[in-house]
C-alpha cells in the first residue's frame, strides 16, 4: 500500500511538471541573475531583457548580484523564471578553491552560448616585438624580465597570459591588478609591458596608438578587429583564450522549458537590431543549442583545468 501511494505522488510530480513545461511561460515575469552592473554579462543580458517580452510573451528583470549569482541561480527551482547570464568564472572558479557553493556542470542545464568575447594581445609601444613570433623570441632571451597585468585570478586575462607562458614555454611575471580597467592603465603607464584584455576595452587604445595590438586571442580572426591575425596563426598553433558568456538555468528545469527558453533567446539574439548591439559592445553573437553548448562547456572546463592543474593557479 505505501508504496502505491509513493508511485502514484511521483506520478503527480511527474505529471504536474509535464503541465508546467508544456504551460511555460505562464503569466510570470523572467529573473534573469548575472554579474555586477556594467559587466559584460550584464550588458547582454540588458539589451536581450529588453526584446524578450516581444518573442516570449513575459517580463524579463534583471538582478545584479556580482558573484553571488551563480549560487543564487543554482538553488532556484527549476521552473525556468531564473536563468543566470554568466562568464568565465561559472566554470572556472570551482577549479581554482574548493569552497565554491555550485558546480557548473552538476547544478545548472545549459541553454545556450550568447556570445563570445574575444580578447588582444597587446604590447606597451616600448616593447621592440611587433609580432607574436617576436614577442616569443623576446620572452624566451629575457626569461622573468617581462611583466604581465592582469585582472582578478581566473579572468581571461590572467588565463590567457599563463595558457600563453605554457604553450610559448616562456615566463612572463604576472602583475594583479583589481580588474582590467587598473590593468590597462598599468600598461598605458609602462608598469606592464603585455596584457590580455578583451576587445571591447582594449581597442580604444589600439586605435589611439597608445598600445600595440599583436594578434587576437580567439580561434578565428575577428570582424571585431579586422586586419589582425590569431594567435594561433601568428606564432603558437592551437592557442585560444576567449571570454565566453552563457546562459543556464537550475539543472532540475524540465527538458522542454530550456527548448522553449532556448528557442526565445536564439530569436532574440539572431535579430539584426540585437545583433548589432551585442556587436558594438565587443562581443560576437553565437545563439547555439543546449547540446553545442554543453560541449563547449566540457570543452573549457578540461583546457582551463589542465592549465590549472598544472601551473598550481589559485584565486587571489
Amino acid at each position: 500500500m505505501q508504496l502505491m501511494i509513493i508511485r502514484a505522488a511521483l506520478a503527480a510530480v511527474f505529471l504536474a511538471s509535464s503541465a508546467n513545461a508544456q504551460d511555460y511561460p505562464a503569466a510570470k515575469p523572467l529573473r534573469i541573475l548575472t554579474s555586477q552592473p556594467g559587466s559584460g554579462s550584464d550588458i547582454v543580458a540588458r539589451i536581450v531583457s529588453d526584446r524578450l517580452p516581444a518573442t516570449f510573451g513575459q517580463r524579463a528583470i534583471v538582478d545584479n548580484r556580482g558573484i553571488l549569482a551563480p549560487e543564487l541561480a543554482a538553488r532556484a527551482p527549476g521552473d525556468g523564471y531564473t536563468v543566470l547570464f554568466y562568464s568565465t568564472p561559472l566554470w572556472v572558479s570551482p577549479l581554482m578553491r574548493s569552497n565554491v557553493p555550485w558546480d557548473a556542470v552538476r547544478d545548472f542545464a545549459p541553454v545556450t552560448l550568447a556570445a563570445n568575447a574575444p580578447n588582444l594581445l597587446i604590447v606597451h609601444p616600448s616593447l621592440p616585438v611587433k609580432s607574436v613570433k617576436e614577442l616569443i623570441a623576446l620572452a624566451k632571451a629575457r626569461p622573468g624580465e617581462l611583466n604581465y597585468g592582469s585582472g582578478s585570478a581566473g579572468s581571461t586575462s590572467h588565463l590567457g597570459a599563463e595558457l600563453f607562458n605554457a604553450m610559448a614555454s616562456v615566463d612572463m611575471v604576472r602583475v594583479p591588478y583589481k580588474g582590467v580597467g587598473p590593468a590597462l592603465l598599468g600598461l598605458l603607464g609602462g608598469q606592464v609591458q603585455v596584457m590580455f584584455p578583451s576587445i571591447s576595452s582594449a581597442l580604444p587604445y589600439v586605435k589611439m596608438n597608445k598600445v600595440r595590438a599583436l594578434a587576437v586571442a580567439s580561434a578565428r580572426p575577428s570582424s571585431l578587429a579586422p586586419g589582425l591575425p590569431t594567435v594561433a596563426s601568428a606564432g603558437l598553433p592551437g592557442y585560444e583564450a576567449d571570454t565566453p558568456l552563457g546562459v543556464f538555468v537550475p539543472a532540475a528545469t524540465p527538458p522542454r522549458v530550456v527548448e522553449r527558453l532556448n528557442g526565445a533567446l536564439v530569436t532574440v539574439l539572431n535579430n539584426a537590431d540585437i545583433h548589432k548591439l551585442i556587436v558594438a559592445q565587443g562581443s560576437e553573437v553565437i545563439a547555439n543549442s543546449p547540446a553545442e553548448f554543453a560541449a563547449t562547456l566540457k570543452a573549457e572546463i578540461a583546457r582551463w583545468g589542465k592549465l590549472i592543474r598544472s601551473k598550481g593557479l589559485k584565486e587571489d
